[in-house]
């Protein structure tokens, strides 16, 4: 698959995400929400390393962690 259309893919989950959560339909805290900003923002953070854009990689892999880190919160606390 391009590098393209992977990053592209991966743009459009994270713009898709704020989107939704703009418009209410998902929550900051939602599983959904959370997933797609970590899927979208790795796969965003691919496409920088493969075009050598080394401070857009550090963006979007902080991103994708800080997300996982509040993906971790919200599951915890859910099954508290």
């Amino acid at each position: 698959m391009s590098p393209v259309v992977i990053g592209s893919f991966g743009v459009t989950l994270l713009l898709a995400a704020f989107g939704l959560n703009l418009l209410r339909k998902l929550s900051e805290r939602s599983v959904v929400y959370l997933l797609m900003n970590i899927i979208g923002a790795m796969l965003a953070a691919w496409y920088a390393w493969d075009g050598g854009a080394v401070p857009f990689v550090i963006l979007e892999f902080v991103w994708a962690l800080t997300a996982l880190v509040r993906l971790t919160i919200v599951l915890t606390k859910r099954s508290s």
